[in-house]
């Protein structure tokens, strides 16, 4: 969503922005001299002239990154505190320039407020999504083929190889970045009370589903149980310790609760199943139809 400022904030901005190019660039070891006052000895009149001197690459980073519908001046300052980092963080014996230093700093902590605010969906969490993220309208300008300058299905194969992406995540952010987020609530269509909501697919079972699942598992229960009634003592406790528990027991430990081999429980389980097919086909013209448990495969 765009975002438009007062002209108090705009007159503001231009002030701020005439005030920072006129600070002076450093040289190499003054840049170095500085860092080493503010990390060691926490010089701040140090830190103040070392990021007054590169506070212009924030505002060079902020005007970049204006296309994303955040007020320039949050982007400055979300930039400054990328500028801040870099200088706490620098170290002169890296034998690098501050300004390459602070340069990524101050990009990643821009690049972070937008990705954290641009909308209420996070759509970018791994370093691929972010690469995506920034780079999709640039590379969808050059290589776009299709109508009105949209992607095709072939300029999508692009567009992820180029950037090291799968298709369906150039398919979402390209969804993501055509439009503002808009609210389930919004109204839809002609009619006032029909919400974006009420158009969203329901993908868990419907009433009818529910309740005959109900229905099933009452005759399933009770198929069950009856049939269970045709076995004698022992058959129905080993059946009941193999399948009918939340902690299914092996062919040894039942063996051993009864004082056999786990052969003779193999033989006396593999008896009972059968008698207990017979039971439930007993039941009704078709109760595997119905029947949803591995026991009676």
């Amino acid at each position: 969503m765009a975002a438009f400022a007062s002209q108090t904030i705009e007159q503001g901005n231009r002030r701020y922005a005439s005030s920072v190019m006129k600070a002076p660039i450093l040289e190499r070891e003054e840049e170095f001299e500085l860092a080493r006052l503010w990390r060691e000895e926490e010089d701040e009149a140090a830190l103040h002239k070392l990021t007054e001197a590169y506070a212009r690459y924030v505002l060079k980073m902020a005007w970049k990154f204006r296309g994303y519908g955040l007020p320039v001046g949050d982007l400055v300052q979300e930039g400054n505190i990328g500028l801040m980092e870099a200088a706490q963080r620098f170290e002169t014996n890296h034998n690098a320039r501050f300004s390459t230093y602070a340069s990524w700093w101050i990009m990643s902590a821009i690049q972070d407020y937008i990705l954290r605010n641009t909308s209420i969906v996070r759509v970018a969490t791994t370093p691929a999504q972010r690469r995506l993220f920034f780079n999709l309208r640039k590379v969808r300008a050059k290589i776009s083929t299709g109508a009105n300058g949209d992607l095709t299905d072939e300029d999508r194969d692009l567009v992820a190889d180029h950037l090291q992406v799968k298709y369906a995540d150039v398919v979402r952010m390209e969804a993501h970045l055509s439009g503002p987020d808009n609210s389930l609530n919004a109204s839809y269509g002609d009619e006032d009370d029909f919400e974006f909501q009420d158009a969203l697919h329901d993908e868990g079972p419907n009433p009818e589903d529910i309740t005959a699942w109900h229905h099933d598992g009452k005759v399933r229960s009770a198929w069950v149980e009856d049939a269970l009634e045709t076995l004698s003592e022992r058959e129905r406790e080993i059946i009941v310790q193999r399948f009918l528990t939340e902690k299914k027991n092996t062919l040894s430990d039942i063996g051993e609760n009864f004082g056999v081999s786990k052969e003779r429980i193999r033989q006396i389980e593999a008896k009972a199943l059968d008698k207990l097919k017979v039971a439930m086909c007993s039941q009704g013209n078709d109760p595997k139809s119905i029947l949803d448990n591995d026991l009676f495969v």
